[in-house]
């Protein structure tokens, strides 16, 4: 090999390396999905919320999302069925049919087409409402605090470096996650 063939060969190694790490800079995350697991968010936490799987009767109805999303309905003074707030006592992981209409009540409120599932125009609206992110640490390990700012309550959720989101309830933190329900 000759001088000129190596230095072409450096020149045209160097330029690939340089193009595949700006590439790899500027690529945005990936997207969340109930195939994850778990609600979870990378980079500015305002906006985690955009890409999750879908909450309903039918879809990841006993589950620790489930948990949050009430407790959502509960921060957002949600009407139930028999025409009371969503009170603490609704927040069980499970999503029946008090929780559909709850969430159809909050829907027609936030301006969204009230059909019961928590879908990703529900889920962005409920993201829009993470306030105050705050690095915390939790049983010795640093997580992001965010305030969910609701209409009658506030409450915080947490999300750790992986981007797991995690919510105090039963009086033990809790991963957000779609395929267990831990809390009652």
């Amino acid at each position: 090999m000759n001088f000129r063939t190596t230095r072409a060969r450096l020149a045209a190694a160097t330029i690939g390396a340089a193009v595949a790490g700006t590439l790899a800079l500027g690529a945005s995350p990936a997207s969340a999905a109930a195939s994850d697991g778990y609600l979870s968010g990378s980079g500015y936490t305002y906006d985690d919320w955009d890409d999750e799987g879908t909450l309903s009767s039918s879809s990841y109805a006993k589950s620790n999302a489930t948990c949050l999303w009430q407790k959502i309905l509960w921060a957002e003074g949600a009407i139930e069925k028999d025409g009371t707030k969503y009170d603490t006592a609704d927040i069980d992981g499970h999503f029946g049919s008090n929780t559909t209409h709850a969430t159809k009540n909050l829907q027609k409120r936030w301006g969204l087409s009230a059909d019961g599932l928590v879908g990703k125009k529900t889920f962005t609206k409920a993201g829009d409402k993470l306030k105050d992110s705050k690095l915390v640490d939790i049983n010795s390990q640093r997580k992001y605090r965010l305030r969910y700012d609701g209409a009658q309550s506030d409450f915080f959720v947490y999300r750790s470096s992986s981007g797991k989101y995690s919510l105090y309830v039963d009086g033990a933190y809790r991963y957000a996650n779609y395929k267990s329900r831990t809390c009652s």
